[in-house]
Order: C-alpha cells, then sequence, then structure tokens
C-alpha cells in the first residue's frame, strides 16, 4: 500500500520550489487504475493554469522516478483543486469561512456520519459549522474527508484565471 503522507512529505518542496501550495496527494483507482492524484495551487489565487500543471507534472515525474515510492506501475495526475475543492488543511477552513461544505466524520457523531453547511471559522483545532440545526463543532482530528459544495456564491467567489482552451458554441437556428 503507498504511503500518500510519505509521498505529500517526498514532493513538497518541490511543489513550493515552482511557488505553489500542495492541497492534496491521493491514491485513487485502485489495483485497475492506480492513480497519484496531486492537488496544487497557487497562493495568491487558490487555481493552476494548465501551464502550471504542465510545468508540476515533469518536475513531480523526474523526482518520483528517481525516488521511487510506488512500487507498481501508475499514472501521475496533476490538477488544480477545482470549484467544489476537498478541504484537507485548517487553514482551508479559514480560506472558505463563509462557504458550504459537507465534512464526513472519521468516527460517527451522535450516529451521524456527515455533516453540510457553511463554515463559520476554525478555532484552533475546531472547526465551526452552521447547519439548520445551528451552529456544530466538529474537531479537525475527526474529518475523514470534506469538500466545498457548488454554490452560486461559491461560483462567483472562485472566477476561472483564464479562458484559454474552452470553446465557444454556436448554435444553429431552425
Amino acid at each position: 500500500m503507498t504511503d500518500a503522507a510519505a509521498i505529500a512529505r517526498l514532493i513538497e518542496p518541490a511543489v513550493k520550489e515552482l511557488g505553489f501550495d500542495l492541497v492534496r496527494v491521493a491514491m485513487i483507482g485502485g489495483k485497475s487504475d492506480p492513480t497519484l492524484q496531486v492537488m496544487a495551487e497557487r497562493p495568491d489565487t487558490r487555481q493552476l493554469t494548465i501551464d502550471d500543471c504542465a510545468d508540476l507534472s515533469r518536475k513531480l515525474s523526474e523526482l518520483l522516478d528517481d525516488a521511487d515510492p510506488i512500487e507498481e506501475a501508475y499514472r501521475l495526475e496533476v490538477s488544480s483543486p477545482g470549484i467544489d475543492r476537498p478541504l484537507t488543511r485548517r487553514s482551508d477552513y479559514a480560506d472558505w469561512t463563509g462557504h458550504e461544505a459537507r465534512l464526513k466524520y472519521a468516527e460517527p457523531v451522535d450516529g451521524a456520519k456527515q455533516i453540510s453547511g457553511d463554515i463559520v471559522g476554525i478555532d484552533g483545532e475546531t472547526i465551526r459549522i452552521a447547519t439548520p440545526k445551528g451552529e456544530r463543532t466538529v474537531q479537525f482530528s475527526n474529518i475523514a474527508s470534506a469538500k466545498l459544495l457548488l454554490t452560486d456564491k461559491l461560483i462567483n467567489a472562485t472566477a476561472p484565471l483564464s479562458s484559454e482552451g474552452a470553446e465557444e458554441f454556436e448554435t444553429e437556428e431552425d
């Protein structure tokens, strides 16, 4: 089994060297399509351009080929976290305060396996979430996974850096 945390520690200096922040490292795809997924972003825009992804992919491919931390064959996928991004760092909760998120618990809380609501903020290790039933708190250590939910507010807050590569479609009128 591949240790994603060890790979993150291995590649983070290279990610930083290019001026990016590492968001997540994960092995996905199972045995049929093992893929090392690396998500990164520019600290000032929270996004990556296609050229940024290509530069990072080349740098990481070299590093990973030399270090060879994964025994089996795999694909490398380098991307921006996307609009409905995962929340993996404490700073993500501060950065995205006011936006809606879904957090899945590592251990159920009062029988619940997840919680959804607006991020109110983070106090040390405690994430505050406003739900229809009132404000709830979640210990950062009890979050198995979390992501922003796609809302109009989020769309307005995350305008793309560039529309390069986007195609315009013409419609035919009958």
